[in-house]
Parts: structure tokens; C-alpha cells; sequence
């Protein structure tokens, strides 16, 4: 339980073209704390809920970086010798925590990096609209180690700054899920029919999903 990246090698899993992972926040008591969720039916006037004072989950307090990163540097396939067919890694994070990923994904490897922004058309910080700018924006890492990774762009120029896709008829069973049409988006530019792609987090399993969509 919780010991994936230490005991992965017994579960015989193939190497992956690309890990996607949506990393905890490291938000603590206060993973609520701009939402409307943290009052009774959105309404301070109601009291707090249950979520006050919560993180989303029990592990968001003890995920462990290195043993994150050097389970993915194990399950990434080695570049290969042609170019064009590298690996990489997509890892949603908070702003404050991409300085820190960077560094420690060097030490294993992963000496390369893009920064990527996801624009949203509302913000959850509802409670903060009256008194700061709020914000509307997702922020991901691609890591990878030397060679460019795998590039599907259809001849097309693609910005490190995307419109946040917002999905329709699929229901919301995770606090931080991402959309699966922002997912398929991502698992197409970076792999073909066929590849694997792991998510060791898969906290709604929409990664899942978008991966199987896809026939990766």
C-alpha cells in the first residue's frame, strides 16, 4: 500500500514513451482555503465544512520527490540512437514547486526542461475576488534528459501556453482531476499508437482514459 515506487520491478510493467503525473501541491491544512468548498454550500455565512483546515489527501504530506523521480527515471525507455524518438515526462505541479522539480530532476537525469501554462476561462479563488488578482492557470514541466522527446505537431507551431480544455459529460471524482481532452492532447504530441504511457499518481484515472482513447 502506497509503496509503488519502491516495489514497481514485481509488477512487471513495460517501459513507458511518456509518464504523465499530477504531482500533490504540498498545500497542506490549507488545500481548500480560496474555495467556496471550505463553507457549507459555498456560504461563509453557513460555517465551515469538513474541508476546512484539510489537504485533498492523507500522502499530500509526505510525497516523496527523489523517490518520484527515480521511479520515473527507471520506467522511461533509454533514448534511443535516431532522433525524434526520445522519452520524456509531463508533471503538473503549483507554481512555487517548479524551481525545485527542475533541480532534482537533474540528479536523475533529466537535465532538460519546457515549461507549460494552461489557461483557464474562471479561477477557483472565489473568495479572494474582492481582494487580489486571482488566479487562472495550471502549470506543468516537461523533463526529459538530453535528446528533444518525441514531437507530433503536424507541421503546426505549438505554444508552451495552452487554453485549459474543460471536458463534457465526464463526471469530477478528484479534486485536482484533469481534463481528459487536455490529456489526449498531451499523449498525442508526445507518443504514437501503440506506446505506453504510465501515470504513477492516477488519482481520477482520467490519464487512464485519454491513454486508452488514444490506444496507447
Amino acid at each position: 500500500y502506497n509503496d509503488h515506487f519502491q516495489n514497481f520491478k514485481r509488477y512487471n510493467i513495460p517501459k513507458a514513451q511518456l509518464v504523465i503525473a499530477d504531482i500533490p501541491y504540498n498545500l497542506g491544512n490549507n488545500a481548500y482555503a480560496s474555495s467556496p468548498e471550505w463553507y457549507i454550500n459555498g456560504d461563509n455565512k453557513n460555517g465551515e465544512s469538513k474541508k476546512a483546515n484539510k489537504a485533498f489527501f492523507d500522502t499530500d504530506n509526505d510525497f516523496r520527490v527523489s523517490e518520484f523521480m527515480h521511479f520515473c527515471s527507471k520506467m522511461l525507455i533509454k533514448e534511443p540512437k535516431e532522433c525524434g524518438k526520445s522519452p520524456c515526462m509531463i508533471v503538473f505541479c503549483s507554481f512555487e514547486q517548479q524551481a525545485m522539480l527542475i533541480n532534482v530532476a537533474k540528479k536523475y537525469g533529466f537535465n532538460h526542461y519546457i515549461n507549460l501554462v494552461f489557461r483557464k476561462q474562471s479561477s477557483s479563488q472565489v473568495l479572494k475576488a474582492n481582494m487580489k488578482i486571482v488566479g487562472n492557470c495550471e502549470y506543468a514541466l516537461i523533463l526529459y534528459r538530453e535528446k528533444l522527446p518525441k514531437f507530433n505537431n503536424d507541421g503546426k507551431m505549438i505554444y508552451n501556453c495552452m487554453d485549459w480544455q474543460k471536458d463534457e459529460g465526464i463526471p469530477k471524482v478528484h479534486p485536482t482531476q484533469k481534463p481528459v481532452k487536455l490529456l489526449e492532447r498531451l499523449i498525442t504530441i508526445f507518443t504514437d499508437a501503440g506506446d505506453v504511457v504510465i501515470d504513477p499518481c492516477a488519482g481520477s484515472g482520467s490519464t487512464l482514459l485519454a491513454a486508452t482513447n488514444l490506444n496507447r
